[in-house]
């Protein structure tokens, strides 16, 4: 079975979190929280190589951008909004909120 993406949650540290968990990936893009994430609204940062860009899940919107051409930044917000229920599940089972 070929699938487009998984969920991963990486724990590393001895608290049972690690500072930069990657929940998703899908084609070249890792969704990812940092754990200093957690006093801020719902969202999502996408990485691929060097760039960065950051949505807030709800609704999804784009909230910073580095390094990321127009055009890429329309399909990594569709792919953000085709996957916002796994993310926003994902938040709060992260930061328990």
């Amino acid at each position: 079975m070929h699938r487009d993406f998984f969920i991963l949650l990486m724990y590393n540290d001895d608290t049972g979190k690690n500072t930069m968990p990657t929940v998703l990936e899908d084609g070249p893009y890792r969704f990812i929280f940092f754990s200093s994430d957690k006093g801020e609204p719902p969202h999502i940062h996408v990485k691929r190589e060097l760039r960065i860009a950051k949505f807030w899940l709800d609704p999804v919107a784009l909230a910073k951008n580095r390094g990321f051409p127009g055009h890429e930044l329309n399909h990594i917000a569709r792919l953000v909004a085709k996957h916002e229920p796994v993310l926003l599940e994902a938040w709060h089972e992260y930061f328990g909120a």
